[in-house]
């Protein structure tokens, strides 16, 4: 299958690039973090093994926040595992801090002294399909006392649909279909199902 972004902007067909020039769209019968099902996954993983690729890819992405909010950010924080790189050196082009925040009993906390109280916070996530990490990270971010200005991230692939708990501000904007488990299309039931992201998982 093609994969079109919604908007055919110059950082849409960049950050496309960077991903096909790397080899990390694959096409096959994926299960997303969700829980849920689809034809695509992009492996953000490859893409970050390549640091000219990863550091080209945040200094575009660093660029769109500081073209949205000038010097407003204090602090660049992202939810870990998946977004601890790509939120660093999005933070190094910003000239920010950089934090993340961990998995606890129920969502994410920031821990090791890390605090945000007071601070004007950017959450940078690699890939947002359903929203549900970026979400709490910025629900984490708030409890600390943070105010989240934004999620950026390199790829929105729920085409705008995700609910990230604050506004989304993607590279590439992508309507990747995605289907529940007992709701596949011919085409998904003849290819065994893989989970090859983190936690056994895609994100």
């Amino acid at each position: 299958m093609e994969l079109n972004a919604v908007a055919d902007t110059e950082d849409a067909r960049f950050a496309l690039a960077e991903f096909e020039a790397a080899g990390a769209l694959l096409r096959g019968h994926f299960i997303l973090s969700s829980g849920r099902r689809s034809a695509v996954y992009l492996n953000k993983s490859v893409v970050s093994t390549d640091p000219a690729r990863t550091e080209r890819l945040c200094r575009r992405l660093a660029k769109a926040v500081h073209a949205k909010f000038g010097e407003q950010a204090d602090v660049v924080v992202s939810p870990a595992m998946g977004g601890i790189i790509f939120g660093y050196e999005t933070a190094r082009h910003l000239e920010r801090p950089f934090m993340y925040a961990e998995r606890a009993k129920e969502g994410f906390a920031l821990r090791r002294g890390f605090s945000v109280r007071g601070k004007r916070v950017v959450i940078v996530e690699d890939i947002v399909s359903t929203g549900l990490s970026a979400r709490e990270c910025v629900e984490a971010v708030e409890r600390a006392g943070g105010r989240v200005l934004a999620v950026a991230c390199l790829i929105d692939r729920s085409a705008g649909a995700a609910d990230a708990g604050a506004p989304l501000l993607p590279l590439a904007r992508l309507d990747v279909k995605s289907y529940a488990a007992d709701d596949l299309p011919p085409e998904l039931q003849a290819i065994p199902a893989v989970k090859p992201g983190s936690r056994g998982n895609p994100s």
